[in-house]
């Protein structure tokens, strides 16, 4: 089957281009950016296309040949639904590595026209959502009745371009959780409890990650929370943020923070990632008061972006799963996150 990574000049498409041509793997790199695609994929030897994806002729042109998409391009709100329907049209696989709630939620309303299609459409392939996701799967099978899902991580790695513009549409976006089975709207930081991620007990606050969308899909648990590390002074400032919400939601702001962004951010570098693992933490609660708690450590963000989406790609390359939409643990299974680089043994007690 022949693949491609779009968005393969960013931070993580490149660091994934990378990795698999390492593997033996020979990926069709793409992107908007032709001179950027062209300059990695003669350095790697592997084939190139630019396209962009607002001209629809053009995409589905691009995607000529194309069993299986790896989409890298943020930040996904805006990015993914035209290359999600443009998969389905060519009945052709779609894989991406956002950690935004609204597109999961779209991915999942496309079920029966992938289903009908024959393609897999599983958006969250990364670190974005593959550890949370599979603590989730592995909480529910511990705890079958379970009616309260929190899960959260604690992560010290720095943010590269595209992630640091995908925090700032969240941030304007306000705080979100899952209630009674329904997403709800909430301020920022709404929820603070102290939690021992696998470090040592930290404040943390919620965050509106995407666990809140797949988490439901994976679990059938109705009321979900995600939660982040935080200082006192970074609640507060975090708080203070819901009064300035009506700001960040302007274009021209949002504009503004995001060509800043282009110019400063840069992303960890290799040395940095290795020095940096991450800690993740998962809590299921049922009627009863019963509590099962799962933990387990794995490799800094991206690192785990790259060895997670390059686990899924290949197991699309060697398997025929049936069309639809998923999220990582129900494609691959809870145990995906502890088979990858790095990643410790899932506890759960």
């Amino acid at each position: 089957m022949k693949w491609m990574i779009y968005g393969a000049n960013g931070y993580t498409g490149e660091l994934i281009a990378r990795e698999a041509r390492r593997r033996g793997l020979s990926p069709v790199l793409a992107g908007r950016n032709a001179a950027r695609i062209a300059a990695l994929a003669a350095e790697l030897e592997l084939e190139a296309r630019s396209f962009a994806l607002d001209d629809s002729t053009a995409l589905l042109r691009g995607l000529d040949g194309i069993g299986l998409v790896l989409h890298c391009a943020g930040p996904f709100s805006a990015t993914s639904r035209p290359m999600i329907e443009a998969c389905i049209a060519q009945h052709c696989h779609y894989l991406d590595i956002t950690g935004e709630i609204s597109v999961f939620e779209y991915a999942q309303a496309q079920h029966e026209s992938a289903r009908l299609a024959g393609s897999v459409v599983c958006p969250g392939v990364g670190f974005d959502v593959i550890p949370t996701d599979c603590i989730a799967a592995a909480l529910k099978e511990a705890l079958p009745d379970a009616t309260h899902l929190a899960l959260g991580f604690d992560s010290r790695s720095g943010f590269s371009p595209g992630t640091a513009k995908t925090s700032v549409e969240g941030m304007a976006q306000g705080g979100k959780l899952r209630r009674d089975g329904r997403i709800v709207s909430v301020p920022l930081a709404y929820s603070v409890r102290r939690i021992d991620f696998g470090d040592g007990e930290k404040l943390a606050m919620t965050i509106p990650w995407g666990d809140v969308s797949t988490a439901w899909y994976t679990t059938g648990i109705p009321n979900i929370e995600v939660y982040l590390p935080g200082s006192p002074s970074m609640i507060a400032n975090a708080r203070r943020a819901n009064y300035l919400r009506w700001l960040l939601r302007s274009t021209r702001v949002q504009n503004f923070i995001k060509r800043r962004i282009e110019a400063k951010v840069k992303g960890p570098d290799e040395s940095v990632r290795a020095r940096q693992p991450t800690f993740v933490w998962g809590e299921a609660r049922n009627a009863a008061g019963v509590v099962r708690t799962a933990r387990i450590k794995t490799a800094n963000g991206y690192s785990l972006t790259v060895t997670g989406s390059l686990a899924v790609v290949e197991h699309l390359l060697r398997e025929q799963p049936a069309g639809g939409a998923y999220t990582p643990a129900r494609l691959l299974g809870p145990q995906l996150v502890t088979r990858l680089p790095e990643s410790s043994a899932m506890r759960i007690e």
